[in-house]
């Protein structure tokens, strides 16, 4: 028997390579306002032939979205955060939050009486002395525990008035001197607060005994705070973001989107230098470019098919599909995905994560249609309002939920989606009568 030959083939393979600018295109294309400024930066310090020149200074009056409905309401917040319990999710962290400061009894009673007076926005909706009183326990007291509560993540938490709330961020921040003591102090009154929204800055600048330039180096810090922490626990919510990369405002009956300016440096070619570091530089530029139309076109098809939900709030979310934009902008899914990873839209509800924005389609078959985010937001609606005595388990709310929505689903849908939320269990959530409610007139609510 012949042992075998050995034998030699030929076979052709392809191969997608990708090359260094095809790689730095993607990693543009993904980076938030952030990442992008740290990366033009690195450039700028390797080619002499780009020039970084910092943001355009907002205006007096440019406000991000998330103040209209502060400034609006004199300092209290929309409405809509005051119309019941805070979000479970927030309530969670709270509580988590609480077990870790090692309280003695006493204290942990008055604050569990402090975390049920929490409002959707994040501020106490309950006077210190009526909060006093239920606990049995002085004034002081409560003060000391509160004192301790606003030390709890994200800063702002726990504030009474938009003056505290602003203050405790603005400690966080390193940024609390004796001129924005000044300018936060004068805030609770409501003039003042009307000069600091309209750009007065003279007047504003006069109460406080400051000069102009203090007064708008110190306005340029306040318009990146939150004033309303709370908000950041919602199923859409980005977290601690200072500068989102889009703006949402309401122009009329309508919506208008654009890229947030102040964000990002202004990138500058020097034409002078050797010709490999300006093809570089000009390379850079057309990336950045591309990003900030991509980013724009998908953040104007978003707004056109979310405009209730910008309107309304996450639970009018309406079901969508990165595929389904991909198609309606002529791009790959691929891109859709890359350019929504971290970027942010600033709405007069808050600051969210535009990829949250896609939520599938749940119903059909004679059910109405609504998106898997908007199902979420209800059923922690309905833990929210849920009575902390006897708290909703998860086959109650599987029963519940058709109610609110017309949609059935599952009981173990419903665990996956409060978990998905950090809602604990009904039996860790089971907490003593929530406090009553008070209005923005004073008057207990319900």
């Amino acid at each position: 028997m012949r042992s075998p030959q050995p034998r030699i083939s030929l076979t052709q393979t392809q191969r997608l390579a990708l090359n260094a600018s095809l790689q730095a295109s993607i990693a543009v294309l993904r980076t938030d306002a952030a990442g992008l400024t740290r990366f033009l930066e690195e450039q700028a310090a390797e080619n002499p032939n780009l020039r970084l020149e910092p943001p355009p200074a907002p205006g007096l009056q440019d406000w991000l979205p998330r103040w209209s409905a502060v400034f609006g309401a004199a300092g209290m917040g929309d409405a809509a955060d005051f119309a019941g319990g805070a979000a479970p999710s927030l309530i969670a962290h709270v509580l988590s939050a609480v077990e870790r400061l090692a309280l003695s009894p006493h204290e942990n009673r008055i604050s569990m009486a402090l975390v049920e007076a929490l409002e959707p926005s994040g501020w106490l909706g309950v006077p210190l002395a009526v909060i006093a009183r239920e606990v049995k326990a002085s004034l002081p007291e409560v003060e000391a525990v509160l004192t301790k509560l606003q030390c709890i993540d994200p800063a702002g938490l726990f504030a009474r008035t938009l003056a505290e709330c602003l203050r405790l961020q603005a400690a966080e921040m390193g940024v609390l001197d004796a001129a924005m003591r000044a300018i936060l102090d004068h805030l609770d009154h409501l003039d003042h607060l009307d000069l600091l929204a309209s750009g007065n800055l003279t007047r504003l600048a006069r109460a406080c005994a400051l000069t102009e330039a203090e007064v708008l180096v110190r306005f340029r810090l306040i318009r990146s705070m939150n004033p309303k922490p709370g908000s950041e626990f919602s199923s859409v919510s980005a977290a601690a973001v200072r500068e989102p990369d889009l703006v949402v405002k309401a122009d009329g009956g309508g919506w208008t989107i654009a890229l947030n300016r102040s964000a990002l440096p202004t990138l500058r070619v020097e034409k002078a230098g050797d010709g490999a570091g300006l093809a570089a530089a000009k390379a850079v530029e057309r990336m950045v470019d591309a990003r900030n139309t991509t980013l724009l076109l998908v953040g104007r098809e978003i707004l056109q098919r979310q405009q209730e939900a910008v309107r309304q709030g996450p639970q009018a979310l309406a079901p969508m599909s990165m595929a389904d934009l991909a198609e309606a902008l002529g791009f790959h899914e691929s891109t859709i995905s890359r350019v929504v990873a971290g970027a942010s839209l600033d709405t007069p509800r808050g600051t969210w994560w535009l990829r949250q924005m896609f939520s599938a389609a749940l119903g059909g078959n004679g059910q109405p249609v609504v998106s898997a985010a908007a199902l979420r937001h209800r059923l922690a609606r309905l833990i929210a309002a849920e009575n902390p005595g006897k708290p909703l388990s998860d086959a109650a709310l599987a029963q519940a939920l058709p109610e609110e929505t017309g949609v059935n689903i599952a009981r173990r849908t419903v665990a996956k989606y409060r978990e998905d939320q950090g809602i604990p269990p009904a039996h860790r959530r089971k907490r003593r009568p929530a406090l009553p409610r008070l209005g923005q007139k004073g008057r207990a609510k319900g």
